[in-house]
């Protein structure tokens, strides 16, 4: 095995052939499940600024996230931005942060374990929901060993993202691939890309601007805040933009608004390049120096709460709001895991699986056979 292993890697190294991981838990007669893979954006381990430096090297690293050419990004982002922003980013993180940690993790993990409940009474077979993320703990990689352990022979993968973005939805898909190059066994798959305009989403939307309004009253007007992306995303064939637009159409209708009541805005962008427009920086300041009394503001393209919402908006924005004369800036959480986003999404994924055979169920007769024949285990 010594030998075998060593020549397997000179081999690599030299590149004549490459090695795939085994399938060691693999039992012959082992029944079989769904692994249903649900993906946030991710968070730092903790808000300090090595903590955060790391987290933003790996996602700050990403192509499908900065698709400026390698070798000047490199100097860009390891010669400026990491040495400068994770002190400001860790400030910030510890406006957020909980004794529990990162609300962005907290809130996944809530919502991984109510659609696995959800699913338990939905799907007849087996399926074992695992959390991972882009970048940082838990990886995607490791969750999707998880599942193959759990003897996962299918795999749906839900990126939390409504909207597809090549910058998001596309950087998770790559990942899987990754991990699917190195795998000797490779599930089936299948990938939920968008969820922009799902009766049940918009429905979850809406009834949570409607009980914060019946709790909290209600503003003048209501900002749809979607996390911007470079406006040349949308010139190359991204569907962001378009996705976006449909979620705050369908929300209004939902709500019943009229035009004037409601707008759209695009938030965090960095740098000097242009991004999606109108900014939710300049549009809050526009709307304080206009006289609006209260505005409130919601964030669709967000699954659940994170340093975008809790920091940017209900903290940076709704002070930028009043230092521009309006009186108060409203932030309306995100879906997170109430009931109606987790049944949504447990449906959404019942539904995804539909038509993939069911579950093999164990058969120790077919075990002892394979074990007869030669098999190894």
């Amino acid at each position: 095995m010594a030998l075998q292993y060593c020549w397997a890697r000179l081999n690599l190294l030299i590149g004549f052939m490459p090695t795939y991981q085994s399938t060691p838990e693999f039992k012959h007669g082992q029944s079989e499940s769904t692994g249903i893979l649900l993906v946030n954006l991710g968070t730092p381990e903790a808000p300090t600024p090595r903590a955060v430096r790391r987290f933003l090297k790996q996602f700050l690293s990403d192509p499908r996230v900065i698709e400026y050419p390698r070798w000047l990004w490199w100097l860009i982002l390891n010669g400026i931005i990491l040495r400068i922003r994770p002190a400001r980013s860790a400030a910030a993180y510890r406006k957020i942060w909980t004794d529990e940690g990162s609300p962005l993790m907290l809130f996944s993990k809530a919502i991984v374990e109510g659609v696995q409940k959800e699913l338990e009474k939905r799907l007849s077979g087996s399926a074992n929901v695992e959390l991972a993320m882009s970048y940082g703990e838990p990886s995607i990689d490791a969750a999707i060993g998880r599942l193959l352990a759990k003897g996962a022979r299918r795999l749906l993968v839900l990126p939390m993202y409504p909207q597809y973005s090549g910058t998001t939805t596309a950087s998770v898909i790559d990942a899987v691939a990754r991990k699917f190059n190195r795998l000797r066994w490779i599930p089936e798959a299948r990938f939920i890309n968008q969820y922009h305009d799902e009766p049940g989403y918009i429905g979850a939307l809406a009834a949570s601007v409607r009980e914060y309004w019946d709790k909290n009253g209600r503003g003048s007007k209501l900002m749809l805040s979607f996390h911007g992306v470079p406006r040349q995303t949308l010139l190359d064939g991204d569907p962001y933009h378009c996705q976006c637009q449909k979620t705050a159409r369908l929300l209004a209708e939902t709500l019943e608004l009229r035009d004037d009541q409601w707008l759209l805005s695009f938030q965090s962008r960095v740098g000097r390049e242009e991004w999606l427009r109108p900014y939710t920086d300049e549009t809050v300041a526009e709307l304080g120096k206009q006289g609006i009394g209260r505005l409130d503001v919601v964030c669709p393209g967000f699954s659940t709460d994170c340093l975008e919402t809790l920091e940017e908006i209900a903290m940076q924005n709704a002070e930028l709001f009043v230092e521009s004369g309006g009186e108060s800036l409203h932030y309306i959480p995100a879906l997170n895991a109430r009931d109606d986003h987790i049944r949504f999404l447990a449906g959404l994924i019942e539904k995804h699986v539909g038509g993939w055979p069911q579950t093999y169920v164990d058969d120790p007769a077919s075990g002892q056979r394979a074990l007869a024949m030669g098999a190894s285990r």
